[in-house]
């Protein structure tokens, strides 16, 4: 939870960014909070899929790995002993975890029920993140304070937190929720835009806690978000704590007797003396909680346990494939197509951040320079995703991916030199396309020619035996495709022949037991098959061939070759 409506105070704060904002950065992700998250979507929609939090938490990886993103899971420790009480009223664990407690006051912290259903959620996350790479860090006691100390030391840009207290321990960055749809975003709270826009420091935070309510304090009752930021400003940041610390309840009861008398708010304490009574104990309690989140119990920026999550850790893809058919019961090549695109993609991020880092200090070298190689080999083809100007590429130092799509900026960054080439490449095969094109072209050209050559040979020779072919009774222009795809209309001429021409070509070309149709349906333009749908020409070679010279047979011969060669 955090503190109290503080979420609603910071609203003006607020700003969603695309999610590629995160290219490149080092994030520490509070994993208890992911988890909840996960599980009230899930509830929202109605979805009783098994393990759905999990799969809702592998595709949150992936998006970030392939940003190259570097993720630290946070995990929680022990409880602190200053919120048993609020952790016995969220949870309602009072005869699970808290029942041999009395006095809340003197515990320190207690370790949390290592065996419910919500630990054992936590350590299926903490395979998935390990079998990506994804390094994993047991916070002492509370895991956004973990994530706030990084931040706070410049070990990680920012943290993924929920709880509004982040800022409380020193965060600087808080990354509030994160969402995957229409290219994706994040919501997020910077510190500085905090302090400039409403004045307040961590300082008149940890106080607005004191008088609204968090999880370490129950808040002052009668106190709201209006008077309680009205107070904190009146007074300024730096001494606020010192103020509420000294003062306790007093310092709520003479603002709001100032207020209702129209004065100034001032300290007031021979009045409000608090050396005696509640105000002594309230003062107390206040101090005990500003010392709770001035000083959380983390693991050090120098210890041992930072420096191993801070070190690049090798992605397991055997382990990740039986993890995801232990949970999801998804074959291994499922997953290699889930998560071997996205890890292509962070590789080629790196390769981008390499080349800009070399030519930052001078050094411009090119890819056959490079000591280490480009995993794109090359660009198939451009693509169009979501709006976004992509390419498709052809990895080569991707062990099991052949090709996937990644952004064209990227590839501009990473390799401009593919784009050249793959330039290169389409505008030789469009002139290579036109040449054949042109070649077909004049070829079927030539076809014609001779099919027009061989025609009026024909007739001549007819013409000299004394019979008449009329050529132009002939499919001459029939209609096809020439090779640059544009269909030429090849239509017929004077194709009409009377009774008596046709009877003359079959008395002359007669053959015995055969028929050539030399005018197929398919060959007569449609306004011939209007005019004379029954009438087909044909060459009636059913005489004796003793009533034919041998100069009609070889002829004939000549015309079956020929027609035979004419385009079906």
């Amino acid at each position: 939870m955090g503190v109290k409506n503080l979420w609603e105070i910071l609203e003006s704060c607020k700003k969603t960014l695309p999610l590629h904002h995160l290219q490149n950065k080092r994030v520490c992700i509070d994993l208890s909070c992911w988890i909840v998250q996960l599980q009230n979507a899930n509830k929202a929609f109605g979805t009783n899929v098994e393990k759905n939090y999990l799969r809702g938490l592998f595709h949150r990886f992936r998006a970030l790995i392939a940003l190259n993103c570097s993720l630290i899971i946070v995990a929680d420790g022990s409880i602190p002993g200053i919120k048993l009480s609020t952790y016995r009223r969220r949870l309602n664990q009072s005869t699970e975890v808290l029942q041999d407690i009395t006095d809340l006051d003197k515990v320190k912290s207690v370790r949390r029920n290592t065996g419910s259903e919500f630990s054992r959620m936590i350590k299926e996350a903490k395979h998935l993140a390990v079998s990506l790479g994804i390094p994993c860090l047991d916070g002492i006691e509370e895991a956004e304070a973990q994530c706030a100390l990084l931040n706070s030391e410049f070990l990680c840009d920012g943290c993924f937190t929920s709880d509004s207290d982040a800022f409380l321990f020193g965060a600087r960055t808080v990354y509030r929720d994160i969402c995957l749809e229409k290219g994706g975003y994040i919501v997020c709270y910077e510190m500085d835009d905090i302090e400039r826009e409403l004045g307040f420091g961590r300082n008149s935070l940890i106080a607005l806690a004191l008088l609204l309510g968090s999880d370490y304090s129950p808040g002052v009752h009668g106190v709201g978000p209006e008077s309680a930021c009205q107070m904190i400003k009146s007074v300024g940041d730096r001494a606020v704590l010192q103020r509420v610390e000294l003062e306790g309840l007093s310092f709520v009861r003479n603002f709001k007797g100032s207020k209702k008398q129209g004065q100034t708010f001032t300290s007031n304490n021979e009045n409000n003396p608090m050396g005696c009574g509640k105000n002594k104990q309230v003062g107390d309690q206040f101090t005990r909680v500003v010392n709770a989140y001035s000083n959380p119990k983390c693991h050090s920026a120098g210890s041992d346990a930072v420096h191993r999550v801070l070190v690049v850790n090798p992605f397991n893809l055997k382990q990740l494939q039986h993890i995801c058919d232990q949970f999801f019961h998804w074959p291994p090549e499922k997953t290699d197509e889930y998560i071997l695109p996205k890890i292509a993609e962070r590789d080629l991020r790196r390769f981008a951040n390499l080349r800009r880092t070399s030519a930052d200090v001078g050094i411009c070298l090119s890819l056959a320079e490079m000591q280490i190689k480009c995993p794109v080999s090359s660009i198939v083809k451009q693509r169009k995703v979501q709006g976004r100007d992509c390419f498709e590429v052809l990895w080569e130092a991707v062990s099991g991916l052949k090709t996937s799509i990644v952004p064209a900026d990227l590839i501009e960054s990473a390799c401009p030199e593919r784009i050249l080439e793959f330039q290169e490449r389409r505008t030789q095969a469009k002139k290579l396309g036109h040449h054949r094109s042109r070649q077909k072209k004049t070829e079927s050209s030539v076809e014609l020619d001779e099919i027009d050559l061989n025609l009026d040979k024909l007739q001549l020779d007819s013409e000299e035996d004394g019979t008449s072919i009329n050529n132009s009774s002939l499919l001459r222009r029939s209609g096809s495709n020439r090779a640059d795809g544009t269909e030429v209309n090849r239509t017929t001429q004077n194709i009409d022949l009377d009774a008596e021409t046709q009877e003359h070509e079959s008395t002359a070309l007669a053959m015995s037991g055969e028929v050539i149709d030399l005018v197929s349906p398919q060959q007569i333009n449609s306004t011939y098959q209007a005019a004379k749908p029954s009438k087909i020409d044909v060459i009636d070679l059913s005489d004796s061939e003793n009533e034919i010279s041998p100069e009609h047979v070889r002829k004939a011969r000549e015309l079956r070759l020929f027609m035979a060669k004419l385009p079906k």
